[in-house]
């Protein structure tokens, strides 16, 4: 895919850079070098391919999921300026 010019003007305008005159073909041909690219990898069979997370076949190891901290509630409210049933009221920001 070949972009041009005006192609490349409207884009860095979506964008909102700043592209001088003199440097529109360079970003033409890097940009459909990228596409060019795409396409490629858009045309390979990937039929039977099992999708993956990670590359490599690594384990992540996890804690055990256990309260480590004491609940601090009042302490933490006792600043606030308005606490109801345990909660921070705050003032309505959405109508």
């Amino acid at each position: 895919m070949s972009l041009g010019k005006e192609d490349i003007e409207k884009i860095a305008h979506l964008a909102r850079l700043g592209i001088s005159d003199v440097d529109v073909p360079d970003y033409a041909r890097n940009l459909s070098d990228i596409l060019d690219l795409v396409e490629q990898m858009s045309a390979v069979d990937t039929n039977g391919v099992t999708p993956m997370a990670h590359p490599l076949d690594a384990q992540q190891r996890l804690r055990a999921d256990d309260v480590t901290e004491t609940n601090q509630r009042e302490q933490l409210q006792a600043n606030a300026p308005q606490v109801e049933a345990g909660l921070f009221l705050v003032p309505q920001v959405i109508e």
